[in-house]
């Protein structure tokens, strides 16, 4: 026996020093005697392990949610460390100062501390000195809570590196050293407390107001510290608010910062949008495409400066002429009479070239203006054409000045000199003046003023000529007069005129090629001013397109660079969301691998518990069957009891073992299926990011596939147009050619006269005069139909792309259908999944509860135990230093963020002044358009004012969320710090758990037992609380890739939009080339083909909308399936309500009738004991009559041994009666605890049901709410959206009217060109104020001390209800919680069916669209049939949806807005036909023109006829007539060619009208679709922003219950700190109050025994034997007679245990009388008594020595308790020395004849068969007189044992009957004393006995007791378990003033309530001693 307790002790040694590797310090200071207990009991201990892993479990599953917390904190740390770093800097320095001065405090608690633990060590010295019992242990805690102390301090103060996470932890050392220092105080106080009471007891006796003194001290050092502790917890919740404060203002600010760098990039933005309106800087080929054209140019610049060349080689050829014309004019001076007629002819012909310099100047002038705005509109492109303009202007001034210096070289008048002088001033003032504008053209203009010097300096000559001629004049009449004189020289004369004759004729011939080689030249000019204009024109139609080019590609570049920074973004968030997913499934991967091993080793340690439950069995067994045996064997059997009694404890203590592993197994299990989710979860979201990622991959590259073809076909374009440019060209070419060859025609002919000559040449100018006005004309209507050309492609294109768009918004909402089909389909597998999930739960319920039958393991369990726990600690260990670095590495990726941010801020700003700068060329470039667009520009201000209106809106908005937010964070931040100080309180609790376990008294162990009830509760709720964090987090998780997957929807659709209207774009401006060549028959082909196509693309597009209504019809079927499943949900709810409320009656109904029945089994079983009693007192009273009448007075007479043995015999029985009995009540016990659990768990699985229950029905209301309110909002928005299309169509009608304005100025001025402004929607996205759903805060269970036992069993019931409505409030809080995420989840498929629903009612529209674009204005019947069918479908609809009932009403308003269009296009039809009849009239006017023309012409011919027959009379030289007449037939054949050419001009005109006029018609038509569709894409764009802020206000609310739920977790866990720091001080007073009472116990045992008289002693002895065996006789006829009775009620048991009390008690009193008689016989008695109190001092001092041991090694009570049983029953077994003494002697006082009698009972007592002894006693015989005293005298152990004198034999009856009555009571109870009741109930005046016993109670009785009381209230003493049971009556004596039965005991403060048995006071042992002696 002692060797294997020994081996158990040492084995429990060695896991004890396992598991408290923290109590190395306390063990060292353990002495050896300690030792020596420690390795004799370790059973005790047993429990230690296990409360200690569920402590380690609970601390392991804070650090779990604890690092889930940090890991949110790295989270949000991230997002508010940037805002953070710009204060933290300035702060810190602040924060430094304090830590100083923290630091400084913190010196001065340690040195404050340092000397009270010096104080506090003399103060123990002192008080060990004097009372060496009671100050070991409270050193041994002191110092062992100063080592963990500095420990934790050491531990604590140097973990943070951040100075506000310094300061905080410095706070918190602060705190703990000043909590530490009024503990050691108050410890101080209390040393000095024992140091006065211990000196004096040494002086005097110590009264009870000491007592008193130090329980008033101890309260007041409560209040003291409690105090303290709150005003610390103030400190730190200031601290914290101020902390909180100064991060919301940096979070707000960062905010507000944010919001104003978007708004700035959103400015800059639509700047660049409005001003660039297409300049983009990286349009490289658009660039090289200018180069081009610019290179172009200047090869034209060299052409014309060849051809300005070719031209001054000709005026210097003329210049040759002119000389040799002067050698002529020498010839001609002779000639007077020719010269003057030849004057007049010549001064005529002046007079037609003033007439053309008259005319050609205007047109100059005209061309130079032309020239001037040509400039100011393309300075690029026509510089160079300018200078050929200004080149051929002065060309044709110098051809016109030779032509007349020509003329003028043959006149001699002096008014043509001047004349002359004076154009050329004139012309030299034009020089000079275009010479000074047009400072540019230096080198050609340099060239043409050489040229013009020399023209000059050619005049002056010709000035000198003419003053020459003048002279030559007068010395003609000189000569005329000579001649007059001189006749002789007539024939010298006559000769030379002859020779003049000649010469004349030749100059005349030179003279008329000059004026034909001029005459050629002006057409060339003309012909070249004709081809530079074409090519204006045509280069300004190219700079339009180029314009038109560059705005689409800036515009489509602005959205490519936009898509791209989208998909960057995008692309980083998955990246980053991809990364924290793999970090969350790495660290899933190993909690399952390590919950894997634990549940492995666990299965094993099961294993291994079975078998040794089925060999424990096995032993239980053989034991049993070795108990069954007869009791004759007298130190094997009680050890064997004492084997079954310990092995009972072990396998109740390996129960309790096995049922704390299972729950650890099961929630273990519900660990590793929780993150088996999680990581199926992760997996998922896994490959939605892939998916996602794969799908923007895709769309980058179709984007970038796009832009190459964009190029190539712009590419190609520029290459169509450039191959039309040189066939203009060469036509132009072929054209001037043509007209050179009738110049040639016409010079021929002008050889003939020259009055043909002068009337051809007046005709030509009239004629170019006609032309002239013709071509500005011409010019003024292709400038028209060039505006209207641009307005028209730009209409076009628009439309295009708003077509584009919604077939993209189509195909794009069919992919969203589809994601939606495949989400739904994930939704239900994953609710599949979830079924089989609680199915498989609920067969783990099952198994679970097949385990929890049964029975326990061994002690090898416990080593498994400690080793997992210590990997638990090696775990915590290694998982609290992870976060710090994970903290510096999000802090880091943090900062580099930052700087990659900064670099692309600094970019964007460089690209933002590179904008700037070409914003501002174009500005200046552009004033003048502006002004067109001043209109419009103040409606787009409108419109921007009702933006800033929405954004200071959704400023205000966002203002009250951040305000909500920071009121949240404040609340979050409170539960962080009670979250800090509870885990710190929990950590002090799992270190000081066995330091408290040895300072502790008898009190703790129920103060334990409940806190472990407490914390078991606690447990649960954190379970739970963690278990819907988790699904907090899901939920969030899948809100969040809800939320990313909507965006990405938005962007593919977006993306999609943009290709088809890039491609659109592409097919506009190959459309608008093939119109703007000159092919106008291909063109028409063309135009058909395509007509043809956009007809099959109508076919095509009608039937994908046939295709969309049936998926949509197909959709509304599925929707109405879900809402009929979600109907059938709903119905089953309700029926599971029905039936949970149901099951919660039954089950409440079931509890009670549980209750009752236990109680009436307890009822039952007492009155079968008080039967039992009743028969064994009638007993007694017969052997007692038996003895008496036996005993004569002088003889000797005696009872037989045969008597005795028979006696002995029925207790033997009666002992195996009670021990089965009791077993059977044990196991009544065990089943009723079984019962008590299964209810309580069904209760609560009950309540659980009801709470979702109840949420379900309340998230139903909510969703129902919000759905009207969607459904309101709807509405108001479409009523928006019509009032701002009436104003649209107001806004409308003004632009068209200015339109017109516009058009009409234009035709006046012909200058401005239509430019179209680019508007950007300011999007600001507006935040709404959500429902911030809070759940109730968790109540904690009231875990308050129970401080009186004397309540009855109804005010334990109140208790248990009130703990279970207490549980069923933080089940239905935490059901709150999960609830409300699944309205968030509903909330979320809501607002998708309302997408599907606006997507229905999206394709609709954009099916009426397609329609519109593509119908004419022919197909309006058709439309508006096609709307009556959408009509009807929306009818249809509004019966399923209600939000399709406003729909119907929009679709009519845009029926009425079409038929508005229809009436504006008609009036426009009108107003076109109006200038279709003004067009005629000119036709008209031109047709009168030709025929005048043609009048002209014939009267031209009708003067050349006569000019013929002049020439034939006066010359009649037939060659000149032929040469003349061919010159007319050619040009009668040009002018039949020009007037089919201007047939030609005149039909092209009239067809170009045409297809203006039905151009204007197309471009109103398209005007009025852009503004529909443009009103539909603003409503579109409204509901996508709508959606957006819907998703981030979930996304707000899911952070904000987050935040509430930490701030709840915080709370609950600041509430465990207080809760056990409130335990611990109450356990360390009780522990205190105990010891000082223990000591002043000590004192009145000693006044009890030096002042209790003998009397009351053997009266008490008496009525404790009286009690006894009634109480016995009761109990046996209680146990037969109501074994088959039914249960009463326990209010009338106690009152018929009442009565019956009160009846024996007068039966006794009667008796008492009779008993008053043998009083002589009591003297004899008191001296026995005399000698048991010597005993009982012996036995009291053994006591005290175990107390001691007790005090010392507190957790080893249940070893004690089984050596005491040892004791008892051994003492029982083991004979007696002085018994046998006393039948020695006896023996031989006795006669001979009864000596045999005596004899055979010596060989009974000694276990000596009877006949062995009576083959011994053959010869003997003797009597029974004189030796029956000696033998009764040493019947028990606690009998008096005094040998009687042969004079005290007349007291032998009296005396037998007192140790029989012992006897009997020490046989018929347990040997296990009662349970220990409150120390404040004992009196002082109580026997030693009675007080030993109350405090040597076992603590594994203790053990037993508490377990029930904490769950069930109406156990009674009597349902004890064996090893445990309580006796009715103490064995030793009570004092005079408690009642003797422990039934009348007073209900103590700490114990259970038992059931009292009612006995009146005054029912002592001495009364009852009395009354026996009197009868």
């Amino acid at each position: 026996m002692s060797s294997w307790l020994g081996g158990l002790g040492s084995g429990l040694g060695q896991s004890l020093g396992q598991v408290g590797g923290s109590l190395a310090s306390l063990t060292g200071q353990i002495s050896n005697f300690t030792k020596d207990m420690l390795m004799e009991g370790a059973e005790e201990v047993e429990e230690l392990p296990n409360s200690r892993r569920k402590e380690i479990e609970a601390i392991h599953a804070i650090l779990r949610s604890e690092n889930e917390r940090l890991k949110k904190l790295c989270s949000d740390l991230e997002e508010k460390h940037e805002a953070s770093e710009l204060q933290i800097k300035h702060q810190s320095t602040s924060y430094r100062n304090e830590l100083q001065q923290k630091e400084v405090e913190i010196s001065h608690l340690k040195a404050r501390q340092i000397a009270l633990q010096d104080q506090l060590l003399k103060l123990q010295s002192a008080a060990q000195s004097v009372n060496s019992g009671a100050g070991s242990v409270p050193t041994t805690t002191a110092s062992s809570s100063f080592n963990y102390g500095i420990s934790h301090h050491a531990a604590a103060f140097h973990d943070d590196d951040m100075d506000f996470g310094d300061v905080i932890s410095s706070q918190q050392e602060i705190n703990r050293l000043s909590n530490e220092i009024s503990r050691l105080e108050s410890e101080v106080a209390h040393w000095r407390h024992i140091a006065q009471i211990s000196k004096a007891q040494g002086s005097s006796s110590s009264d009870q107001s000491e007592i008193c003194k130090l329980q008033n001290i101890i309260k007041e050092l409560k209040q003291n510290r409690s105090q303290e502790i709150d005003d610390h917890q103030h400190e730190m919740s200031v601290l914290q608010n101020a902390h909180q404060q100064k991060l919301a203002e940096i979070t707000r600010r960062h905010r507000e910062e944010l919001s104003e760098y978007e708004e700035r990039i959103e400015e800059l933005e639509n700047l660049l949008q409005q001003g660039g309106s297409g300049i983009a800087v990286t349009d490289y080929p658009k660039i090289h495409e200018m180069q081009r054209t610019i290179q172009v140019l200047q090869t034209e610049k060299v052409e014309s400066a060849k051809k300005i060349e070719e031209l001054e080689k000709q005026i210097k050829d003329i210049s040759k002429k002119l000389s040799s014309s002067e050698n002529d004019r020498e010839v001609l001076r002779k000639e007077q009479e020719r010269l003057n007629v030849e004057n007049r002819q010549i001064s005529k012909e002046c007079e037609s070239l003033k007439l053309e310099c008259s005319k050609l100047q205007p047109y100059a002038m005209k061309q130079s203006d032309a020239v001037k705005e040509e400039e100011s509109i393309l300075p690029q492109s026509t510089s160079l054409e300018e200078e050929v303009f200004r080149l051929q202007q002065a060309l044709s001034d110098a051809e016109s000045e030779i032509t007349r210096l020509s003329h003028l070289n043959q006149d001699n008048l002096t008014e043509d000199n001047l004349e002359l002088k004076m154009r050329v001033q004139v012309l030299e003032k034009e020089n000079s003046l275009l010479i000074q504008e047009k400072e540019e053209l230096h080198l050609s203009l340099l060239k043409l003023n050489n040229e013009y010097e020399e023209i000059k300096s050619t005049t002056v000559r010709d000035m000198d000529l003419d003053s020459k001629l003048h002279d030559l004049r007068l010395n003609l009449e000189a000569k005329e007069q000579e001649l007059n004189q001189s006749i002789i020289e007539k024939e010298v004369l006559i000769a030379e005129l002859e020779e003049l004759d000649k010469q004349n004729q030749e100059a005349t011939k030179h003279m008329i090629l000059i004026k034909d080689q001029l005459s050629k030249q002006q057409n060339e000019g003309d012909s070249i001013i004709n081809k530079l204009k074409i090519d204006l024109n045509d280069e300004k139609k190219r700079v339009h397109q180029l314009e038109d080019d560059k705005m689409n590609i800036t515009t489509e570049l602005d959205v490519q660079k936009e898509k791209l920074i989208q998909s960057e973004l995008v692309l980083n968030d998955l990246n980053l969301t991809k990364q924290e997913l793999e970090d969350k499934i790495e660290d899933l991967v190993d909690q399952l691998n390590k919950s894997q091993n634990n549940n492995l080793n666990i299965q094993k340690e099961n294993f291994e518990l079975k078998e040794h439950i089925k060999q424990k069995e096995e032993e239980l067994s053989r034991v049993r069957c070795e108990i069954t045996q007869p009791l004759n064997q007298d130190s094997n059997s009680n050890l064997k009891d004492d084997l079954l009694k310990e092995r009972e404890a072990d396998i109740r203590n390996l129960k309790q073992n096995l049922s704390e592993v299972e729950q650890l197994n099961e929630n273990l299990k519900k660990a590793s299926f929780d993150l088996k989710m999680e990581n199926e979860k992760l997996v998922l979201a896994c490959k939605d990011l892939r998916l996602q990622l794969e799908e923007s991959i895709a769309g980058n590259n179709q984007i970038s596939l796009e832009k190459n073809t964009i190029l190539e076909r712009l590419k190609t374009e520029k290459g169509q147009l450039e191959a039309e440019l040189c066939r203009a060209e060469k036509r132009l070419l072929e054209e001037a050619n043509k007209y050179e060859q009738t110049i040639e025609e016409l010079s021929n002919a002008r050889n003939l006269s020259a009055s043909t000559l002068q009337l051809e040449h007046e005709r030509l100018i009239k004629l170019s005069q006609e032309k002239d006005l013709e071509i500005a004309e011409l010019k003024k209507n292709i400038e028209q139909i060039g505006i209207d050309h641009t307005e028209t492609k730009n209409i076009l294109s628009s439309s295009l792309e708003e077509r584009k768009q919604l077939t993209q918004l189509i195909n794009e909402k069919e992919v969203f259908i589809e994601r939606l089909k495949e989400r739904s389909s994930e939704l239900q597998d994953e609710l599949d999944k979830y079924t089989e999930a609680l199915r498989k739960n609920e067969i783990l319920k099952q198994t679970i509860e097949e385990k929890d039958r049964h029975l326990g393991s061994m002690k090898e369990e416990n080593n498994h135990l400690k080793e997992e726990l210590e990997r638990l600690r090696e775990q915590q260990s290694r998982a609290a230093p992870v976060a710090e670095p994970k903290t510096l590495d999000c802090i880091t990726e943090l900062e580099s963020e930052i700087s990659q941010l900064n670099i692309i801020k600094d970019n964007l700003e460089e690209e933002i002044k590179q904008h700037r700068k070409i914003i501002e060329d174009q500005n200046q470039s552009k004033m003048q358009l502006l002004q067109s667009l001043q209109e419009r520009k103040k409606e787009m201000d409108e419109f921007k004012y009702q933006h800033e209106q929405m954004n200071v809106t959704h400023t205000q908005l966002v203002l009250e969320k951040d305000e909500e937010i920071k009121t949240l964070q404040k609340t979050i931040e409170e539960i962080k710090t009670q979250l800090h100080e509870q885990r710190q309180g929990i950590q002090t609790e799992n270190s000081d758990i066995f330091q408290e376990t040895k300072v502790q008294s008898l009190n703790i162990e129920n103060g334990s037992e409940k806190h472990d009830l407490s914390k078991a509760e606690t447990d649960r709720l954190v379970k739970g609380i963690k278990e819907r964090e988790l699904e907090i987090k899901l939920l969030n998780e899948k809100n969040i890739s809800l939320t990313k997957q909507i965006d990405q929807l938005s962007k593919d659709e977006v993306g999609k939009l943009t290709q088809i209207i890039q491609q659109k774009d592409l097919e506009i401006q190959a459309l608008h080339a093939k119109i703007s060549s000159v092919s106008y028959n291909q063109d028409i082909v063309y135009l058909q083909q395509q007509l043809q196509a956009f007809a099959m693309e109508r076919e095509q597009v009608l039937a994908v909308l046939n295709e969309k209504t049936r998926e949509n019809s197909h959709l509304k079927t599925e929707y109405h399936k879900m809402m009929d499943i979600v109907a059938a949900k709903e119905a089953a709810l309700l029926k599971l309500q029905d039936e949970n409320k149901k099951m919660s009656t039954k089950f409440e109904g079931a509890g009670q009738e549980m209750f009752r029945e236990t109680v009436q089994n307890l009822s039952r079983i007492i009155r079968e004991k008080d039967i039992e009693i009743d028969a064994l007192s009638q007993k007694c009273q017969t052997l007692l009559t038996v003895l008496q009448t036996s005993s004569p007075n002088d003889a000797v007479g005696g009872v037989n041994s045969n008597q005795f043995e028979e006696l002995l015999q029925e207790r033997d029985k009666l002992k195996q009666q009670v021990k089965k009995m009791e077993e059977w009540k044990q196991q009544v016990m065990t089943t009723v605890q079984n019962m008590q659990h299964e209810s309580a768990q069904l209760q609560e699985e009950l309540h659980q049901l009801q709470a979702q229950v109840l949420v379900d029905s309340d998230n139903n209301s909510k969703l129902q709410v919000d759905y009207t309110g969607l459904i309101q909002s709807y509405e108001q928005n479409e009523t928006k959206l019509k009032i701002f299309g009436h104003e649209l169509a107001q806004v409308q009608h003004s632009i068209g009217q200015l339109c017109n304005t516009k058009d009409l100025l234009l035709g006046k001025l012909d200058i401005i060109s239509p430019q179209f402004s680019s508007g950007s929607l300011l999007a600001s996205q507006s935040a709404e104020s959500l429902k911030a759903a809070k759940s109730e805060t968790l109540s904690e269970a009231p875990q308050q001390e129970i401080e009186e036992l004397r309540k009855l069993l109804q005010e334990k019931d109140t208790a248990i209800r009130t703990l279970q409505e207490n549980n069923h409030r933080l089940s239905n809080s935490i059901a709150a919680t999960s609830e409300l995420e699944k309205k968030e989840h509903e909330q979320t498929d809501s607002e998708i069916k309302q997408l599907k629903e606006k997507q229905d009612v999206l394709q609709k529209s954009l099916k009426e669209k397609d329609l519109l674009i593509k119908a004419k204005s022919d197909q309006l019947l058709s439309i508006n049939e096609n709307f009556k069918n959408k009509v009807n479908e929306n009818e249809l609809l509004r019966q399923a949806v209600t939000n399709l009932k406003e729909r119907t009403l929009s679709l009519e308003m845009d029926i009425c807005k079409l038929k508005e269009e229809n009436e504006k296009i008609v009036e426009k039809t009108r107003e076109k036909e109006t200038e279709y009849q003004a067009l005629q009239e000119t036709n008209m006017k031109f047709s009168m023109m030709l025929q005048e023309k043609e009048f002209e012409c014939h009267s031209m011919k009708e003067k050349a006829l006569a000019f013929e027959h002049l020439l034939k009379e006066k010359e009649g030289e037939t060659g000149e007539l032929n040469q003349l007449l061919n010159t007319v037939k050619s040009m009668q054949e040009k002018t039949v060619t020009f007037q089919q050419e201007r047939d030609q001009v005149m039909f092209a005109l009239k067809q170009k009208q045409m297809e203006n006029t039905a151009l204007q018609n197309e471009v109103q038509h398209l005007r009025d679709k852009e503004l529909r569709l443009n009103q539909e894409l603003e409503r579109l764009r409204n509901h996508l922003l709508e959606t957006e802020d819907s998703y981030t206000r979930e996304a707000l609310a899911a952070e904000d219950r987050e935040a509430n739920l930490r701030k709840k977790v915080t709370a609950l866990e600041e509430k465990l700190v207080s809760s056990s720091s409130a335990m611990e001080n109450a356990s360390h007073q009780a522990n205190l109050q105990v010891e000082s009472l223990q000591e002043q116990l000590n004192v009145v045992s000693k006044q009890r025994d030096e002042t209790a008289l003998q009397l009351s002693m053997s009266r008490e002895q008496v009525k404790q034997y009286a009690l006894s065996l009634s109480n016995l006789q009761m109990v046996l006829e209680h146990f037969q007679q109501e074994e088959k009775a039914m249960y009463s009620a326990e209010l009338e048991k106690h009152k018929q245990l009442g009565a019956e009390w009160k009846k024996k008690a007068e039966n006794l009193e009667g008796k008492l009388i009779s008993v008053q008689e043998r009083l002589d016989e009591a003297n004899a008695a008191l001296d026995s008594a005399s000698r048991l109190t010597e005993q009982l001092d012996l036995k009291e001092e053994q006591i005290e020595q175990l107390k001691k041991q007790n005090e010392l090694r507190q957790e080893m009570l249940d070893d004690v308790q089984k050596k005491l049983m040892n004791l008892v029953n051994s003492t029982e077994g083991k004979v007696d020395k002085i018994l046998m003494r006393n039948l020695f002697i006896g023996h031989f006082h006795t006669p001979k004849n009864q000596r045999h009698e005596v004899l055979r009972l010596m060989g009974s007592i000694l276990g000596i068969k009877r006949e062995d002894m009576e083959q011994l006693l053959n010869e003997d015989q003797g009597g029974v007189t004189r030796w029956m005293t000696g033998w009764l005298g040493g019947g028990s152990k606690s009998v008096p044992n005094t040998p009687l004198r042969p004079n005290q034999q007349s007291m032998f009856n009296s005396s037998f009957s007192e140790l029989f009555v012992k006897f009997l009571e020490t046989e018929s109870h347990p040997s296990i004393p009662p349970p220990k009741l409150s120390v404040h109930d004992m009196k002082p005046l109580d026997s030693p006995r009675r007080r030993k016993i109350d405090i040597n109670i076992p603590e594994s009785f203790k053990d037993t007791t508490e377990p029930r009381s904490g769950r069930r209230t109406d156990v009674s003493p009597f349902l004890a378990p064996r090893s445990a049971a309580v006796p009715l009556m103490n064995p030793a004596g009570l004092g005079p003033g408690g009642p003797g039965h422990l039934l009348l005991k007073p209900i103590s403060d700490v114990l259970p309530t038992f059931t009292p048995l009612p006995v009146s006071p005054d029912n002592s042992a001495g009364v009852v001693l009395k009354d026996l002696l009197n009868q």
